[in-house]
C-alpha cells in the first residue's frame, strides 16, 4: 500500500470490454485456407467489413510485426471472427487498464465510463469507482489479437513469419464514439491530483468532437491549479481528428504519451529506435508537431520524455517503465512485489546507450532504457496503458516523498 492517497485520480475517458484472443497459429491457418487469402492480399489500410478483411488486417500487421488499432464495420464481424477461437473477456481502455495496474499497487482511482454492463460491474476491482455517462448497459466489444515473435501462418501461396511481438485492436464501438461526458465530471475533478485524458481516437464525427473538447474545456476549470493532465495519444481513425484534439487541449496539458506505432505514424516515416541519430531527429520533428510542456515517447526499448518540464518526470519515467516490464513479465497478475523483482533485471544495453546519447544531444530531454527481458509467453496487450499506470503511479510517489 503506498500511503492514503487524499485526492482523487480520475482516469478517464471511456473504458471498454475486451475479448482477448488466444493466439492459434491452427486457426489463422484454417482460416486463411477457407477463405483463399494471398500474400499480395495483405494490407493494413483497406476497409475491415467482414471476416476475410479482418483477417487480411491481422495477418498484414503480424507479417510486419507491428501494432495499431483499427475500425470494424460492425460488433458483428468481431463476434463472429472470435468465434473461432479461445478468449478471455477483459476489460480495456487506457484510462482502466491504468487504474488496474495502479489498484494491483494499492493505488484507488475514480474512472470516468461511457457504457456499462455486467461484465464492467464484475470485473472491475472495488476500489476503482466510477461515474458513467451511460444510461443503459450496452456490450460493444474489443477485439484484442496478441501475437509472438516468431508466428507463422501459412497461406494459399507461401508463409508469413512474425518480425516483432505486438498487438493489434479492433473495435466499433458507439459509446465511446460519442463520447458522452458524465454529468458530474466537472465536480469530481475539483479535488483530483491527476486528470488522465484517453479515447478521443475513436470519435469520427467531427463536430461532435468539437463539442466534447468543449465540454472538457470547461470540466478542466475544476481542477486544482496544481493537478497534473496526462494525454495518452492512441492510435487515431482520423488524424485530423488528433489535429483538432492537439489545438483545443494543448494548453491544458502537462504529459502527451504516445507509443512508437504512434510516433511514426506522426512523422510519416519508420524511425531506427536504437539510431541515436534517427531518434534525435524523430524526437525533435514530433515535439514541433506537438509542442507539449512534456512529450513523452515510450517503446520496447526506452521511455524518453522532451520538453522544457521533462526532467521533472524521471522518476515517473522510470516507474512506467519498471511497471510496464513487469506487466510483459507476468501478465495481468502483477503485484508490487512482482514490480520489485523487475527493478533488479537487467536494461537493454541499446536502450541505455540510446538515451545517454539523446540526453547528451537535446538539452530538454530525459529518458529510461527499457528492460531486457527473455519471456516464453510475454503479455503485450495494454503495455502502452500500463506504462500510464505506472508513469501516474510514480507522480503519486514522488508527490508523497516515497
Amino acid at each position: 500500500m503506498i500511503g492514503d492517497v487524499d485526492r482523487t485520480l480520475v482516469l478517464g475517458l471511456g473504458g471498454t470490454v475486451d475479448y482477448e484472443l488466444r493466439w492459434d497459429p491452427t486457426v489463422f491457418d484454417r482460416l486463411a485456407h477457407a477463405h483463399g487469402v494471398r500474400r499480395h492480399e495483405l494490407t493494413t489500410t483497406a476497409p475491415i467489413t467482414d471476416e476475410r478483411s479482418l483477417l487480411v488486417a491481422v495477418l498484414a500487421f503480424v507479417a510486419s510485426g507491428t501494432g495499431a488499432e483499427r475500425f470494424v464495420a460492425s460488433s458483428e464481424v468481431i463476434k463472429a471472427f472470435v468465434s473461432h477461437f479461445t478468449h478471455e473477456i477483459t476489460l480495456g481502455g487506457t484510462g482502466v487498464r491504468a487504474g488496474l495496474v495502479l489498484h494491483a499497487l494499492g493505488i484507488p482511482s475514480v474512472q470516468h465510463l461511457v457504457s456499462i454492463d455486467d461484465n464492467v460491474r464484475r470485473l472491475l476491482p472495488a476500489s476503482l469507482s466510477y461515474i458513467c455517462s451511460a444510461t443503459e448497459d450496452t456490450l460493444d466489444p474489443h477485439l484484442i489479437v496478441q501475437y509472438p515473435v516468431g508466428a507463422h501462418v501459412r497461406l494459399v501461396d507461401g508463409d508469413l513469419l512474425a518480425p516483432a511481438p505486438n498487438r493489434l485492436i479492433f473495435a466499433n464501438d458507439p459509446p465511446n464514439r460519442r463520447m458522452l461526458l458524465a454529468s458530474d465530471l466537472a465536480a469530481t475533478l475539483e479535488d483530483a491530483e491527476v486528470f488522465l485524458v484517453s479515447g478521443f481516437n475513436t470519435m469520427q464525427d467531427h463536430d461532435l468532437l468539437e463539442l466534447r473538447l468543449a465540454e472538457i474545456q470547461r470540466a478542466l476549470r475544476s481542477l486544482p491549479t496544481d493537478a497534473l493532465v496526462y494525454y495518452e495519444d492512441a492510435g487515431f481513425y482520423s488524424r485530423r481528428f488528433a489535429e483538432t484534439v492537439r489545438a483545443r487541449l494543448l494548453p491544458h496539458i502537462d504529459v502527451y504519451g504516445m507509443n512508437e506505432d504512434e510516433l511514426q505514424e506522426y512523422l510519416g516515416r519508420s524511425v531506427n529506435l536504437l539510431d541515436a541519430v534517427d531518434v534525435i531527429r524523430a524526437l525533435r520533428e514530433a515535439h514541433m508537431i506537438i509542442p507539449a510542456r512534456t512529450l513523452v515517447v515510450h517503446t520496447r526499448y526506452w521511455a524518453i520524455a522532451i520538453g522544457p518540464d521533462a526532467g521533472q518526470h524521471r522518476a515517473a519515467l522510470e516507474s512506467a517503465v519498471r511497471v510496464a516490464a513487469t506487466r510483459y513479465r507476468v501478465g495481468d497478475a502483477l503485484t508490487a512485489a512482482d514490480v520489485e523483482k523487475t527493478s533488479v533485471m537487467g536494461r537493454h544495453g541499446g536502450g541505455v546507450d540510446l538515451v545517454a546519447a539523446v540526453e547528451a544531444a537535446l538539452a530538454d530531454a530525459a529518458g529510461v532504457g527499457a528492460f531486457s527481458l527473455d519471456v516464453a509467453s510475454p503479455t503485450t496487450v495494454g503495455l502502452g496503458d500500463t506504462f500510464v499506470g505506472g508513469f501516474i503511479a510514480g507522480v503519486v510517489r514522488s508527490k508523497e516523498g516515497v
